[in-house]
This record gives C-alpha cells, structure tokens and sequence, in this order.
C-alpha cells in the first residue's frame, strides 16, 4: 500500500506487527515498559526478501516507525493533552508523543528477539518490549544504535520522572489459572502499571482489558490492581457457541 504526501512523497507499508493487544486500552503508555510484552513483524509480500535483513541479527534493539492507523484524522489541533499531565494540561504536540499528530507517526524502541526464518510468511521479526495495537502498519525498521542514540544525559523536559508507581496485582491463584504460562507474566505487569486513564478515578468501576484472546475485568484503586475475573474474549466466545 502506498500514501502519497501534498509534496509528492510515498509512504509504503513494508509490514503489519502482531501482538497480545486487540484494542488500545491497556497498551503500555511507551515501548520497553513492559518487556514481556512480545510482538511478531511480518512483512508484507513484496518486501519478504531475505537479503533485506542481511546483518540485522547483529543488533539487539530496533527502531519501529509505524502508523497510529486508528488515530487518523482530517484535521489536527496544536495541543494535546498527555497522560503524563493527568489529561489536565496542555502542552504543544510536537512536544508529545501523542499519536493525534498533522501526521500519526509512531515510533518505538523494541529489542529484537530473534529471527524466525522461512515461515509461511516469510521471514519474520520477533521483538518484546511492545506497544503497539495488533495488525498495526509499519512504515520502517532501524537499528538502534548505543553510540548514537543512547543520551545518558538528556533532559526528559515534563517526562522526567518514571510515570506513576507500580500498582500492586491481586489475581486469585484459580484466575491464574485461566491465562497461558507463557501471558502471565506480561499481563500482570501490564496491569501493575495501572491502565486506566489518568483522569479517571473511579475505585468502584470494573475496567475490562482485552489480552491475548481474554478479557480480563479489574478494578483499581491508588495502591492495588484486583483482577475480578478472566475470560475469554467475545471472538473467542462467539467461536465457542458456534462449536456447541
């Protein structure tokens, strides 16, 4: 798929990422959060050539550039209102990261897994570390270089101070149960770091998160995460019934 720019330039979709997430709630606030989170680059047809990764397994990190695909809009406003505010103030966009942008560019830091090679779709990028929304569209791949792109000493201007404290997650042993070994532990952390919305406040609200084929319903106070119970999501459900 190709976009063309008012200044002629084309913007090509060279791949889709999957991950565990299937809508926007719940999807860590930045890349590396949370590291279990893992995701799988599959590039479309006409890029799926092996020779285009020749020396990628040389590098441990990736740059993504991706498209926010549901954040498109015909127009765009010069502020935004970012989390890390608590949704109160409002700060210019291109001092965000905000994915309401005159163009919804994504980009995030994931480490690069490992290379799982002559799949049915070709060769295929596994990377943890995700933030990003199943089926996503990928714009680009870099290397992430430590020489370059590692700032020790940068300043992080409102985004200094890590977001928030870890909240802490209460999920009975029997609920556990109900998750694959291999989710659990990236669930649970990206539970820990409190997915509501920063304006809203409600501790009796029941929340539902939608991960890996469950839906997993919470509700959260200013110290603890209480899963209330876990299920699984309405595609699986409908599944299930048509089976009965």
């Amino acid at each position: 798929m190709e976009q063309s720019g008012a200044d002629g330039l084309k913007v090509r979709y060279i791949a889709d990422i999957y991950t565990d997430f299937e809508e926007k709630f719940g999807i860590p606030r930045q890349s590396g959060l949370v590291e279990g989170l893992t995701g799988r680059i599959v590039f479309r047809p006409e890029y799926r050539v092996p020779e285009a990764l020749r020396g990628l397994e040389g590098f441990s990190h990736l740059w993504v550039l991706f498209d926010f695909s549901q954040a498109h809009r015909d127009d765009w406003q010069p502020t935004v209102r970012p989390p890390r505010l608590g949704g109160n103030r409002r700060v210019g966009v291109f001092a965000s990261r905000s994915p309401f942008r005159p163009n919804p560019i994504g980009l995030s830091c994931v480490k690069l897994e490992r290379i799982e090679r002559g799949t049915p779709d070709g060769d295929v990028l596994v990377v943890s570390g995700v933030d990003m929304l199943s089926g996503t569209p990928v714009l680009d791949i870099k290397p992430y270089l430590p020489y370059a792109d590692c700032r020790p000493d940068a300043a992080g201007g409102y985004a200094e101070e890590v977001f928030g404290a870890k909240r802490e997650v209460n999920i009975d042993p029997e609920l556990l149960r109900e998750i694959p070994a291999d989710k659990r532990g990236a669930l649970v952390e990206c539970l820990a770091q409190d997915p509501r919305p920063s304006y809203q406040a409600d501790n009796a609200r029941v929340y539902g998160l939608k991960f890996a084929g469950l839906e997993v319903k919470f509700r959260a106070d200013d110290k603890y995460i209480t899963v209330i119970s876990v299920g699984p999501g309405a595609e699986a459900a409908q599944d299930e019934a048509a089976h009965e």
